[in-house]
């Protein structure tokens, strides 16, 4: 919806009382650094090429602008969004394994998004930096609860990287078909999701969320990047066919952006009911009926070739992405945001080591290959 649609409920201020340690956070972050670990080496053994720990297959790698509105209301005109401007960014699609499997293993997309030529209070390692990104999954919650349980799925998907492909594949269209007959009953799984069962949507016709949340100024907030151009809603259920393309959603978006611009709007929830809109449980659907999406900012793609092999080495390799890249006044909060920050710069660090490229904050996108 847009900002002026209707009367926003009243957003709660921030308190640092709101975020809860977890008694073990410390080790959990050891943990899940150590799972992230072997997935990596793993992967790097098998193919001599470090990538990310998760979400390592880009399907997308594009080049556009984001565009803050005018007449935002005072609740959410905060950090990026203080003043209307236009910003060139850089999008990744992708999928959520650390190996790169045939697309025929469906798993949750991911839509990340770097910002170049922000400005404002920074926040910790990125000080001299003038980007801000935003890690989005196309879900509206996270798959668990805590990091803790977070730590528990990474450490299955450690064990399962590089392991039978052609199982995996397999498992998935069971997966896909056990997630169906939820879905017919009105319910869905997203450890199904995850591990293998989500359908085989097309990426460009996805709602992207942050899941966890993030500072919006003195308020609390989750992001959204929806479609709103014709021809993105139009891919929206689209399911694409697979069938002998083990890099289908690649060329789905390949095809799409050699005739088409693409527009979505980015949108904010702000936080108005801790009780039924929780920080540290990022597993809980915020209610849309107590605060809704507001559209904050317009993204737009240009039509481009979408992936190519000089741009994933620019991004794939040289770039990273993550929550904490960015201004304080986006600070991600909640113990899921919380161990990320540790997590984020260990796969950026091995990649760096291994593939002998260090990792870059942009300063402008003019020499990013075409």
């Amino acid at each position: 919806m847009k900002a002026d649609d209707r009367n926003l409920a009243a957003p709660i201020y921030y308190d640092p009382a709101y975020e809860l340690l977890e008694p073990d956070e410390k080790e959990v972050e050891a943990g899940l650094i150590a799972a992230l670990k072997e997935i990596s080496e793993t992967t790097f053994k098998h193919s001599g090429h470090a990538m990310r720990s998760v979400h390592a297959k880009s399907h997308g790698l594009l080049r556009g602008e984001l565009e803050v509105l005018e007449g935002l209301p005072a609740t959410l005109a905060h950090g990026l969004f203080a003043r209307p401007g236009i910003f060139p960014l850089v999008m990744r699609l992708s999928t959520t394994p650390g190996d790169m499997l045939d697309d025929k293993v469906s798993t949750p997309r991911g839509m990340a998004i770097k910002l170049v030529g922000v400005s404002g209070s920074r926040l910790p390692d990125s000080e001299t930096d003038v980007t801000q990104d935003f890690v989005l999954v196309n879900g509206p919650a996270f798959a668990v609860f805590s990091a803790k349980k977070f730590l528990g799925t990474l450490k299955l998907l450690a064990k399962t990287t590089d392991k039978a492909p052609k199982l995996k594949q397999a498992l998935s269209l069971l997966l896909r078909g056990a997630e169906e007959m939820l879905e017919s009953a009105g319910r869905q799984s997203s450890t199904l999701m995850a591990m293998g069962g989500h359908p085989p949507n097309h990426v460009l016709g996805e709602t992207y969320y942050s899941q966890a949340p993030l500072l919006c100024g003195p308020f609390m907030s989750k992001l959204s990047v929806a479609p709103v151009s014709a021809n993105l809603k139009a891919l929206t259920g689209a399911q694409v066919d697979l069938r002998g393309k083990p890099d289908g959603l690649r060329e789905a978006v390949c095809d799409f952006f050699a005739a088409n611009d693409a527009e979505w709007e980015l949108r904010v929830q702000l936080c108005t009911d801790l009780e039924r809109m929780p920080i540290e449980d990022a597993s809980v659907v915020w209610p849309e009926d107590l605060s809704p999406y507001v559209t904050v900012a317009r993204v737009r793609v240009p039509r481009q070739a979408a992936w190519s092999e000089a741009r994933s080495q620019a991004i794939d390799d040289g770039m990273s992405f993550s929550p904490w890249h960015g201004v304080a006044a986006h600070r991600p909060i909640g113990s899921i945001m919380r161990i990320r920050k540790a997590a984020y710069s260990f796969s950026a660090g091995f990649r760096a080591r291994h593939n002998g490229k260090p990792t870059a904050e942009p300063v402008d996108l003019g020499k990013l290959p075409d």
